[in-house]
C-alpha cells in the first residue's frame, strides 16, 4: 500500500512586538502538503519555490528520512517574503510528513527550530494561538476571541538576513528592562482579554527601531496605527509585514482605512488568529 499524507500549516508572526525571538502568534492563512509514496522523488507546485531537494519543505522531511521514494504537492496561501513564516511552516510540513508516514515520534519542533535558527515561528506554527518559547519548549495561550489581525503586506520584500544585520550587538539596558516589561504587559493581557494592558504590551526598543529604515513606509503605520483606528501594530517578524492588532467591532474600519494607506505599494489581507496548529491527515 503506497503511503500518503494531507498536512496543513498555518502561517505566523512572530516578535508580536517586545518578544523578540521569543513571542509568535499563528494566522489563519496555510501551507499545504500533499506527500505521496509514488516509487520516484518530484517536486510539484505552482509556487515559485525550488523544485529539487533543497526545497524547504523537502529538506524538513529528509532531516527525519530519505524522500527519494515522495512526491512532494505543495500549495500555499501564505506570501513567500515578508516575514509570515513561510520558511517555518515549509519546514513543519515536511517533518510532520515523514515523522507521520514513518511514526518517528520525532521532536518535530525541536527538529523545526534547528533548521529555522529559532523556534518562534515553527511553535506558532505547530500549536497554533500565542506561544511563549523559552528553555527549548514552546507555551502556548488562546488569543481573546473579540482579537484579530490585519496584514499590510509590502510588494518590496526585504531579506532576513539583512533585517538582522540592522540589529545592534548590544542594546542599553533601559531598553532591555522595557522589552522584558512590556512583553510581560502583553501576556497579561492577552491572557486576560484586557485591551489596555494589551495596547501597553506592544511597544519594543529591541528591533522595531533599527530596522525602520530598511522599510520606512512599513515603520510608520506601526507608529501611526492607533490613529487609524487599531489597538496597536508590530512589524511581523523580520518585516516589513505589518500585523495590525484590532478588536472585532473596528476591523472592517481598519481595513478601509489601511487600503487608503497602502495603496499602490502593499496589499492588505484580512487574517484572524488560528486556534488551530498544524494538521495531519492520513489519505
Amino acid at each position: 500500500m503506497r503511503r500518503r499524507r494531507l498536512v496543513r500549516v498555518p502561517a505566523s508572526s512572530a516578535n508580536l512586538g517586545p518578544g523578540f525571538d521569543s513571542f509568535a502568534a499563528a494566522l489563519t492563512m496555510h501551507v499545504e502538503l500533499e506527500v505521496s509514496e509514488t516509487g520516484s522523488f518530484a517536486v510539484e507546485t505552482d509556487l515559485a519555490v525550488a523544485r529539487d531537494r533543497s526545497n524547504l519543505v523537502v529538506r524538513g522531511f529528509e532531516a527525519l528520512h530519505p524522500s527519494d521514494d515522495f512526491t512532494f504537492r505543495i500549495a500555499s496561501q501564505v506570501p513567500l517574503s515578508g516575514g509570515l513564516g513561510s520558511s517555518a511552516a515549509a519546514y513543519l510540513a515536511g517533518l510532520l510528513a515523514a515523522d507521520s508516514i514513518f511514526g518517528l515520534d520525532a521532536d518535530v519542533l525541536g527538529e523545526a527550530s534547528r533548521l529555522e535558527g529559532h523556534p518562534d515561528n515553527a511553535a506558532a506554527a505547530l500549536l497554533g494561538g500565542v506561544v511563549v518559547c523559552a528553555d527549548g519548549e514552546a507555551f502556548r495561550l488562546d488569543p481573546p476571541p473579540q482579537l484579530e489581525a490585519v496584514l499590510v503586506v509590502p510588494h518590496e520584500p526585504v531579506s532576513t538576513a539583512q533585517a538582522r544585520a540592522a540589529l545592534p550587538a548590544e542594546v542599553p539596558m533601559a531598553d532591555a528592562v522595557h522589552n522584558v516589561a512590556h512583553g510581560a504587559l502583553l501576556m497579561l493581557g492577552l491572557a486576560r482579554g484586557d485591551w489596555d494592558l494589551v495596547v501597553r504590551g506592544l511597544t519594543d526598543r529591541l528591533h522595531q527601531p533599527h530596522r525602520a529604515h530598511l522599510y520606512p513606509r512599513s515603520a510608520d503605520l506601526v507608529a501611526r496605527a492607533r490613529a487609524l483606528g487599531a489597538l496597536g501594530a508590530t512589524v511581523s517578524g523580520a518585516g516589513p509585514t505589518v500585523m495590525v492588532w484590532t478588536h472585532l467591532q473596528q476591523t472592517g474600519a481598519v481595513v478601509e482605512a489601511l487600503r487608503r494607506e497602502a495603496e499602490g505599494w502593499a496589499d492588505v489581507l484580512r487574517a484572524p488568529f488560528e486556534a488551530r496548529g498544524a494538521e495531519v491527515c492520513e489519505l
